[in-house]
């Protein structure tokens, strides 16, 4: 079924001699085409449709989502070229599908994917995109963390975004345009904040409290139970059989259950991952100088990802928020009413207006 959004009614305005004028293009959607904004994460990518606004940052509310699609994981380092690609074209289709328009329509593309972490790997991926559309099609690629900030900044890029979801990532602008980053590069390389880490933990913990190298914890008999297992030496071969960070990071609710409950090895895990997490945030910040000279400065601090926004009793994003403001009083932390893909599609209307 074609969108009751569609280009239908500005064409036809057209066609029947006129142009549209300011206030009918926006309200058709189509005036000046559609922008297409997609995050992929280390488990899905999104693609949303919105209407392109030449209007600068005047954004109406809700903002109009003109078609929604998920597909499967698009971070070539996690799971291949083919497939990562097969997945950027399959979510794209589907979402024009949606929004029952064609890519003739598409004015720009932005794609926030995580494993962007050079200029080789953003140049990769804006080739896939650009031969998927016609040549005047504006394409974007960033890492997912600049577009999950600007799903807080609604488009603009100043402040910091810290990402803990499966993985986690701390990325930050200041106002000239200078960027800096910290953490990101995977469990085997320090994300303990992240979901896989948190689980991580955990996992090693009921193993060590096993074989009496550690304390006892309601872990064990908890993720036993939640896994179907029997004793703590067959995580081993569970662990082994397929060690995606995912389903690793699956297990962080259960971790946070046995905090709840008062179990102590759990509780310091969580404390331990919120004080890493608010570390993150604090090199960028002082690495851009975003706090000002006196450490007070305002700036926007995005929060970003199931980690920080499972809204349990033992909340880790309210621990991280808190951590963050005794280093740096004038941070505002925020939580985007806006999903990383709407910011990207946002990023993508800044670029293409500025």
């Amino acid at each position: 079924m074609r969108n009751p959004h569609s280009n239908g009614n500005l064409r036809k305005l057209e066609a029947d001699g006129g142009e549209a004028t300011e206030e009918e293009s926006c309200q058709n959607g189509f005036g000046d085409g559609v922008i297409l904004g997609l995050d992929g994460g280390a488990t899905s990518t999104v693609c949303v449709c919105l209407p392109f606004f030449p209007f600068g940052d005047h954004f109406p509310e809700p903002l109009p989502i003109l078609g929604r699609a998920v597909a499967g994981c698009t971070n070539r380092n996690s799971v291949g070229e083919t497939a990562a690609r097969d997945s950027l074209e399959q979510v794209i289709s589907e979402a024009l599908v949606q929004l029952g328009s064609d890519k003739s329509d598409v004015r720009g593309v932005c794609l926030g994917v995580s494993g962007v972490n050079h200029p080789s790997d953003q140049e990769k991926i804006e080739n896939w995109i650009r031969e998927m559309f016609p040549s005047h099609v504006k394409v974007y690629v960033k890492n997912d963390a600049i577009v999950a900030l600007a799903s807080g900044t609604m488009g603009k890029l100043h402040g910091c975004v810290l990402i803990a979801g499966t993985g986690c990532i701390a990325y930050g602008f200041d106002e000239d345009g200078r960027e800096a980053r910290a953490s990101g590069a995977g469990p085997i390389l320090g994300d303990w904040g992240s979901g896989y880490g948190i689980a991580a933990q955990a996992l090693t913990a009921v193993i060590k409290a096993n074989d009496g190298r550690g304390q006892q914890t309601m872990l064990t008999s908890t993720i036993l139970k939640a896994l179907g297992l029997s004793s703590p030496d067959e995580l081993i071969g569970w662990t082994y059989a397929d060690p995606s960070w995912a389903r690793i990071a699956a297990l962080v609710p259960h971790v946070v259950s046995c905090a709840e409950a008062g179990d102590e090895i759990s509780d310091k895990i969580l404390v331990d991952a919120a004080e890493d997490l608010a570390l993150n945030v604090k090199a960028v910040v002082q690495r851009l100088g975003l706090c000002g000279e006196d450490g007070t400065g305002s700036f926007p601090v995005v929060m970003v990802g199931g980690v920080l926004n499972a809204k349990r009793k033992w909340d880790i994003g309210k621990e991280v928020s808190k951590r963050i403001n005794q280093y740096f009083p004038g941070a505002q932390t925020i939580i985007p009413k806006v999903e990383p893909a709407v910011g990207a599609a946002l990023l993508a209307m800044n670029f293409l207006t500025s």
